[in-house]
């Protein structure tokens, strides 16, 4: 997070959310799933706090959307507002197993090592049919929404609502330990390892930390996908979907939390008319897309925002000195 972003971005985003779907009916799954994917993105964001990446993100983001799926289908529990905390708290478990061995590398082997991990997971969905429906997948039946059962549309309307405070909350959460001192500490931990070991703070510890809360996120993210969609498939651990994420941090820019939301909300919304109207070339367009955004500003969608208004600030001042 260079320096302190301003409120307005976000402000904006979140009203304009949450007044779109009344408007626009039609957009408020696209908007569902573009939380989701933001979410995950997130994750990926503070772990490039750290200076490394995930190619394995899809691991998390799959592994909550079956747990939930599994969960709403044997009647454990179908209610949303005990879903969601499953489907993060899985992720997170997981997630602190298999950070306590990946957070002793680095940079290409972190990211391949997660890419591993993803793609057993993956192999486990494809080849136990009987217990995931292989390449079928799973059907996710509609859970309750605190005790209600409510028709599919007044289902997602009220899950979009809570989505979306749930991700201005974890926003706010994720800026704040990113400014703290555990976050600072993965600066350090990007810029000199050795010397934050010199000072006393495990630089492994602290990836630790941040790679279990990456994957509470990513988590969380598939959970709310699995709501949406209503069904789950092997594809959602797929390295693509993981590559995805990582295709959409470098879209929004890595720069603050809001950057996964905007990277996201443009990826959905080009994918969304790419795949309409040229179904044969969409992923062409998106990577167009996206070298277009980084030769224009390597820091993202949010970066194209900042230089703007740093430059508006530069003429105003240029303008006041002439007079």
């Amino acid at each position: 997070m260079t320096g302190r972003p301003s409120l307005l971005i976000p402000i904006a985003l979140v009203l304009a959310a949450a007044v779109v779907p009344r408007v626009f009916p039609w957009l408020e799954v696209v908007l569902l799933l573009t939380i989701a994917q933001g979410l995950a993105v997130l994750g990926i964001l503070v772990l490039l706090r750290a200076g490394q990446v995930s190619f394995g993100h899809g691991l998390y983001y799959g592994l909550a959307a079956y747990a939930v799926a599994y969960m709403i289908r044997g009647g454990v529990g179908t209610d949303v507002l005990l879903v969601i905390p499953f489907g993060v708290a899985v992720a997170s478990l997981v997630g602190v197993l298999v950070g306590l061995f990946v957070v002793r590398y680095r940079y290409i082997f972190f990211a391949m090592l997660n890419l591993a991990f993803s793609m057993v997971f993956y192999s486990i969905l494809e080849k136990f049919f009987h217990l995931t429906g292989g390449s079928d997948g799973l059907r996710v039946p509609r859970p309750t929404f605190a005790g209600l059962e409510l028709e599919r549309a007044a289902f997602e309307s009220s899950l979009f609502y809570l989505s979306l405070g749930l991700a201005v909350l974890v926003g706010i959460g994720v800026h704040r330990y990113l400014q703290s001192p555990l976050g600072k500490a993965l600066e350090g931990l990007k810029t000199n390892e050795t010397r934050l070991e010199y000072i006393g703070i495990s630089a492994r510890g602290a990836l630790l930390v941040a790679y279990v809360v990456s994957a509470a996120l990513a988590g969380l993210g598939g959970t709310i996908m699995a709501m949406v969609q209503g069904v789950v498939t092997p594809e959602i651990a797929y390295w693509v979907t993981s590559g995805e994420f990582v295709f959409v941090a470098i879209l929004g820019g890595a720069g603050n939390v809001i950057g996964p939301f905007i990277g996201a909300l443009v990826y959905q919304v080009v994918r969304l008319y790419a795949a309409a109207y040229a179904a044969d070339v969409w992923q062409m367009i998106l990577g167009v897309v996206l070298l277009a955004v980084i030769l224009a500003a390597p820091q993202g969608l949010v970066g194209i925002y900042r230089d703007l208004i740093g430059r508006r600030r530069s003429a105003r001042r240029g303008g006041e000195g002439a007079q």
